[in-house]
């Protein structure tokens, strides 16, 4: 009997399946293993903790897996995806393939079919297929200069609105609630932490999706991130779609899944700018787009 394995390895967590041709065996979360985030040697730590969980609760050999497929953050570069690969290697059998989150994201919702997906998580990314097979990205080029509508980018906003709402002489919860999530308490010491190369502001997003509920500046935030994230789309659609064809699109990513609010507002967004947009409203796991890939051969 064939096994495969699917894993989505993301810049927060990493997701394991196993799988034969029918039914998910078991399956498994790690640590991330986002190589552009976190390094080799913790990438390599949080795949091959994933695939021996997964394995063992499958009751599979690692060894014995016929098919690999891997969605990884920056996977369509070869240098990565030979990385990647490699250290699959090291612990699973069989064939392995790499490719980039956004493809297997793309396949967790259409599988094979035409689509834009959406994904908004540690980074951020938009990608769609036409009818013809044609694909285009648009984002996604590092959380340095890109990723817009991701936890660094709202997190980083969200202080941004806080300090001009501080300028102006008001006292915001916002603000609060960054410092906390930051760990500091001072306002010196926020300055400072914030400045700091390493600072990660993608844990300041949970708070500002919480509070973006009852507090408008959150609020902006979050209307913000939905209009570069619409904005990204409506670049793929207007790239690989004509007028007025219909496009379905879906989202993905641990932003997107936590904050109702930003599902709609990008969807109010996008039609704005595409009237004949049919979201695609049911979770997406990248880890189903994996096995289909891993399935398919």
């Amino acid at each position: 009997m064939a096994h495969f394995l699917a894993i989505d390895g993301g810049g927060t967590t990493t997701t394991c399946a196993v799988a034969d041709e029918k039914t998910v065996l078991a399956s498994v979360t790690t640590s991330a293993s986002n190589i552009i985030r976190v390094g080799e040697e913790q990438a390599r730590t949080a795949l091959h903790s994933a695939i021996r969980q997964a394995c063992s609760a499958a009751r599979v050999n690692p060894a014995d897996v016929t098919r690999t497929c891997a969605g990884v953050a920056g996977g369509a570069r070869p240098e990565i995806a030979n990385k990647v690969q490699q250290m699959i290697l090291e612990v699973a059998g069989g064939q392995v393939k790499v490719v980039g989150d956004m493809i297997v994201a793309l396949e967790a919702a259409f599988e094979g079919r035409p689509g834009v997906i959406a994904i908004a998580g540690t980074g951020s990314i938009t990608f769609g297929r036409n009818a013809q097979g044609k694909t285009w990205r648009a984002g996604g080029w590092g959380y340095a200069s890109s990723d817009e509508g991701s936890a660094h980018w709202i997190g980083r906003t969200a202080l941004r609105f806080a300090l001009r709402a501080r300028d102006e002489g008001h006292d915001t919860e916002l603000l609060a609630e960054i410092m906390q999530a930051l760990n500091v308490a001072e306002f010196e010491a926020l300055v400072q932490a914030a400045n700091a190369p390493a600072c990660d502001f993608a844990v300041v997003a949970p708070a500002v999706v919480d509070l973006a509920e009852k507090d408008q500046f959150a609020r902006g935030v979050i209307a913000f991130a939905a209009k570069e994230l619409a904005e990204l789309a409506d670049i793929v659609i207007r790239r690989i779609w004509d007028v007025k064809q219909h496009v379905p699109v879906a989202t993905s990513g641990g932003v997107f899944r936590n904050s109702a609010l930003l599902r709609e507002l990008f969807y109010n967004e996008l039609r704005e700018l595409w009237p004949a947009v049919t979201p695609i409203e049911r979770e997406v796991e990248p880890v189903n787009g994996a096995l289909f890939i891993a399935r398919s051969g």
